[in-house]
């Protein structure tokens, strides 16, 4: 069986984001389980036209110029084309190889309310939003999500929501993106708080950054850098002065075990971001017995395995959870949820069985 990944990154060549993470270790997963998988993403920084990553092949084309992804959807010569969020590159997909089977896993399924969250917290700036609007959220694609063999959600919350956005008969299945889930951490002796993201506008990681001078009794880790390299060199110089904070850079999970070591020790996983659908950073933590501290709160993920920053307040919410030692109940029960509905030992093998059902309805 041939598989091939659809999405607007993989994790690689300068573009790092829970969707390429979520699309990378699926296809290295899928890969790893004999499958021939190939992903067709748009091209970035020094990338190649066609690349080796993992195991599996990355086709990439002109992010300014998507027709051209039409070829490699063709190359590719797939049964099964799987978009990890619907897009322009789907309907060139399913116009491509309309008589390959055709999935699609809603990750972040935008309406308009979310659309202007983006657009007063830009990662670079307001026009690329637009033009993200453009390529992810048109007519067209939305005529390609009624036309797909079969759809699905990586959150609960993402059901009804994609399900009343896009006028679907039916609900789509529950697909959540996969994590490595750990039977053994070692927590830091002193209580440790961490941030994973990009510090790009959106994500606030000044709030968490700010958090460090408040509780100089607690340690705190920023992971993550922004795009922008004079806004990153900014706020490392703004905070530099703090003893408890460190902040790490941006640090490649698929090549390094820093990101596990930290999660590992961290007791708590602090969220700042104004807007977010169900974040992979939300399972990796919980998988690592991490509590979660956010204000937002997807499936009342927060609710069960941390505690919600009511008002923004995320001093008193990371108290409450150190307070006899309230973080370590709320990691034991996220870790146990995690391992049950979101280890790569579970859903991987859905993945391979939606294919083989589509395939053997043919």
């Amino acid at each position: 069986m041939k598989v091939c990944l659809l999405c607007i990154e993989v994790f690689a060549w300068g573009k790092f984001g829970g969707f390429g993470s979520a699309t990378r270790t699926i296809a290295r997963e899928l890969s790893n389980r004999g499958l021939d998988v190939c992903v067709v993403v748009p091209r970035r920084q020094d990338q190649k036209e066609v690349e080796v990553l993992d195991n599996f092949t990355v086709y990439g084309y002109p992010r300014h110029n998507p027709f051209f992804a039409a070829k490699f959807f063709k190359e590719c010569n797939a049964d099964i084309y799987h978009s990890e969020e619907p897009s322009f590159a789907t309907y060139l997909a399913m116009n491509s190889m309309p008589d390959r089977k055709h999935v699609i896993t809603f990750q972040d399924t935008r309406v308009l309310t979310d659309w202007l969250t983006e657009l007063l917290h830009p990662s670079r700036n307001k026009i690329h939003v637009l033009l993200n609007f453009l390529y992810e959220d048109n007519p067209i694609v939305r005529g390609c999500v009624k036309r797909a063999d079969t759809v699905c959600a990586a959150a609960d919350l993402l059901i009804s929501k994609a399900q009343k956005k896009y006028n679907l008969y039916s609900a789509p299945r529950f697909l959540p993106n996969p994590v490595h889930v750990p039977e053994v951490v070692q927590k830091s002796p002193i209580p440790t708080v961490c941030f994973i993201g990009r510090w790009d506008r959106v994500k606030r990681p000044e709030l968490f950054l700010q958090l460090a001078e408040k509780m100089p009794d607690v340690n705190f880790i920023a992971i993550g850098s922004a795009q922008d390299k004079e806004i990153d060199a900014g706020i490392r110089d703004k905070y530099k002065h703090i003893p408890n904070l460190e902040m790490t850079g941006f640090i490649d999970q698929f090549r390094s075990n820093r990101l596990k070591e930290i999660l590992s020790k961290s007791w708590i996983m602090t969220n700042t971001s104004a807007k977010e659908a169900f974040p992979v950073s939300f399972e990796e933590a919980a998988a690592h017995r991490c509590a979660i501290v956010s204000t937002i709160d997807p499936d009342g993920f927060v609710s069960r395995f941390g505690k919600v920053a009511e008002g923004e307040d995320y001093v008193a919410a990371i108290r409450y959870l150190l307070k006899g030692d309230r973080w370590k109940t709320c990691g034991m029960r996220g870790h146990e949820f995690i391992k049950e509905h979101f280890s790569i030992e579970t859903i991987i093998p859905k993945h391979i069985k939606i294919y083989e059902s589509l395939l053997k309805a043919s």
